[in-house]
């Protein structure tokens, strides 16, 4: 029987429904669901026997401030146990409200706080690069609201004139941000030399072409547009 989208989503859900407790980002987490499934189910080549795989992919979750969606994938996947999940964000669990690479297997930043992802994904492009290593790609998620911060912005303009092709970046677009920018967010990438596409952040397929799509000698970012977040 063919697993269909509708399924693989009603079973995340599922996950993501073992975890309570208060401070959830219910929206935050929501809001990057289908980004992170197709990401970890057809893209990126990582796996848990592969965490400490020089070759492997890195994705890092910027947004870590949501990290529900990204705790469930990693469960539906096998990185951790789930049943670790109904335990979140309690003081004795490994998933806390924002994700520890150090407690969390496949995790590879701390974080959650805006605007430090994308430079940090930048700096370990440079460092793959620099010890030879150009198979692995490098993946980050950033919500849009984090375009506002001044980092993200300098990250940006670095690296499209150094040409770091295996740098991807997702930014998943929920109306957040607070300084709306001439053109849409694509712009300000393709403007600092990137490649970039704008999608449905529900479609998979939509997502996965956009994912895969060749951008020779230039970093690539996908915006992926989902349902504005509700106040």
């Amino acid at each position: 029987m063919a697993i269909t989208e509708a399924s693989v989503k009603e079973r995340l859900s599922e996950l993501m429904g073992l975890m309570t407790g208060d401070e959830k980002h219910g929206p935050a987490a929501t809001s990057t669901l289908d980004v992170l499934w197709v990401l970890y189910d057809r893209v990126l080549r990582v796996a848990p026997e592969r965490v400490a795989d020089p070759g492997r992919d890195r994705f890092l979750l910027s947004k870590g401030h949501g990290p529900m969606a990204y705790y469930a994938v990693l469960a539906a996947k096998g990185f951790v146990p789930e049943e670790w999940l109904p335990g979140f964000g309690a003081y004795e669990s490994p998933l806390g409200h924002h994700p520890d690479r150090t407690l969390v297997p496949g995790v590879e930043i701390g974080s959650g706080s805006l605007g430090h992802g994308l430079p940090i994904a930048v700096g370990t492009a440079l460092g793959l690069r620099a010890q030879g290593l150009d198979d692995p790609a490098v993946w980050v998620l950033v919500g849009d609201a984090e375009m506002d911060e001044g980092s993200n912005h300098e990250a940006v303009a670095f690296a499209g004139p150094a040409g770091l092709e295996r740098l991807h970046t997702v930014v998943v677009d929920n109306a957040s941000a607070s300084h709306a920018r001439p053109g849409g967010i694509a712009a300000r990438f393709e403007a600092a030399g990137w490649s970039a596409v704008t999608v449905d952040g529900r479609d998979h397929e939509a997502l996965y072409d956009a994912f895969t799509a060749p951008h020779p000698g230039r970093p690539h970012v996908v915006v992926a547009q989902v349902e504005a977040k509700s106040s």
